[in-house]
């Protein structure tokens, strides 16, 4: 298995319209993807990404398939509109969280 992780920082006066993307319209796309939700962390104190996300699946080619699907960058593009800082990364599974 091969696990995408993400992260990022809410725009400031972005974090209303940003929850119900990530609700209303992320989670869903990417599980539609076949893109397998497994982390999400918050950081409420000290240095770091805000936003910590990791989602799972079969393989890389599967992955790559994916993140090269025009879905997936519209998904992306979105997602900018609402986040700085922004930075992904397909790495092998290792189970539990992953940096």
């Amino acid at each position: 298995m091969v696990k995408l992780l993400m992260s990022w920082d809410i725009l400031p006066s972005k974090e209303r319209g940003f929850l119900d993307f990530l609700t209303q319209e992320f989670t869903p796309t990417i599980q539609t993807l076949g893109i397998q939700p497994t982390d999400a962390w918050l950081t409420v104190y000290g240095n770091g990404p805000q936003v910590l996300a990791g989602g799972v699946m079969d393989d890389m080619e599967a992955m790559s398939s994916v993140l090269e699907s025009p879905e997936w960058q519209q998904l992306e593009r979105k997602l900018l509109e609402y986040v700085t800082n922004y930075s992904r990364k397909v790495v092998l599974s290792e189970g539990g969280f992953q940096l």
